[in-house]
């Protein structure tokens, strides 16, 4: 049977989209603007790039996120992929005699390699993708404390390439965004543009009418958690860089949770078949300018959290009630 692609998104959903961007947008400047008059440095160039730096990593794991989120799966290991390809990353650097291209070879290589154990028990094991990467956060978590006895690991800060990820810039932009940048545009381009972007959204919207029209959804499936694992790997080195060491917890815990709040609020519909990577990076920013303006203005970090929560819910909500679906346990 040959494979037919699905049809493009519909103009009602595609003004869906346009709309939750441009609430995302006003909201980001509403943030923006709070907090400038509140404090006078939070608008300055250097505190506007430490954000950016700071929502780089959370902005990788948002837009593959994204990707599994629209074929009707999600990933909640992210955060734990992330804390074993940065102590692998900085632990192969150090075992190679500080070479940089082993040890970010390396630590792709797992990234791979856990993006496929988690693609085949979702598919073959056939078990629920949130039952399946639950188990990976808490797997991979301890593999990444097993690995480093718990403590960070290595030290690449006398390595030029790990020091111009972590802190270089080309044309005024630090590189971990242009990192960001440019696997955003690839994930967007790859969605909008090809029938592989075209079958992920049918996967997502209707698995039995894609697998009819000959789609083979498990090797797309395979194929998107393997994706995740790479990019996971990717912001694991990024953090390693921009730590100076390998972190198995610290710095990657919670990533999970920011990650799936923001293609949420990007307009991703959690059941699949909707979503796109500018609402997401939308998302991203205005939570990386939330977070920055709570710590300038020295609220307590734990309501960080509570605001997270908060804006995942409401992000749930909001789809609910545009989806009409009748509230459980609700007269409709």
């Amino acid at each position: 049977m040959t494979t037919t692609t699905a049809p493009a998104p519909t103009v009602r959903a595609r003004t869906r989209l346009n709309g939750q961007n441009l609430s995302l947008a006003g909201a980001l400047v509403v943030v923006l603007a709070l907090f400038g008059v509140l404090n006078d440095n939070y608008l300055s160039l250097p505190n506007l790039q430490v954000i950016a730096e700071a929502a780089t990593i959370t902005g990788l794991l948002a837009v593959v996120q994204t990707v599994v989120i629209i074929c009707g799966g999600l990933d909640i290991s992210v955060g734990s992929q992330v804390g074993i390809a940065s102590v692998v990353s900085a632990m192969a650097f150090t075992g190679a005699g500080s070479d940089p291209l082993t040890g970010m070879a390396a630590a792709l290589a797992v990234g791979l390699v856990v993006g496929l154990v988690n693609g085949a028990v979702i598919v073959y094991g056939r078990v629920n993708p949130t039952i399946a990467t639950l188990a990976g956060l808490a797997a991979y978590k301890g593999v990444a404390q097993l690995l480093s006895d718990g403590r960070a690991q290595g030290y690449v800060l006398n390595d030029d390439v790990f020091v111009f990820l972590g802190r270089g810039a080309v044309a005024g932009l630090p590189v971990m965004v242009w990192i960001l940048v440019l696997t955003a545009v690839a994930v967007h381009l790859l969605l909008k543009y090809t029938d592989i972007g075209r079958n992920l959204y049918a996967i997502g919207g209707n698995d039995t009418a894609a697998r009819l029209a000959g789609i083979n959804i498990n090797k797309y499936l395979i194929a998107v958690y393997a994706l995740i694992g790479v990019v996971a790997a990717v912001a694991g080195v990024l953090l390693t860089a921009r730590t100076g060491s390998g972190q198995p917890v610290s710095g990657s815990e919670g990533l999970e949770l920011k990650a799936i709040t923001a293609a949420a609020l990007g307009g991703c519909a959690l059941k699949g078949g909707k979503g796109g990577v500018g609402g997401t990076l939308l998302a991203v920013a205005l939570l990386g300018a939330l977070e920055n303006g709570l710590t300038v203005q020295g609220i307590n970090t734990f309501w960080q959290n509570v605001a997270q929560g908060a804006l995942l819910v409401v992000a749930v909500v909001i789809q609910q009630r545009r989806s009409g679906e009748r509230a459980i346990g609700l007269p409709a």
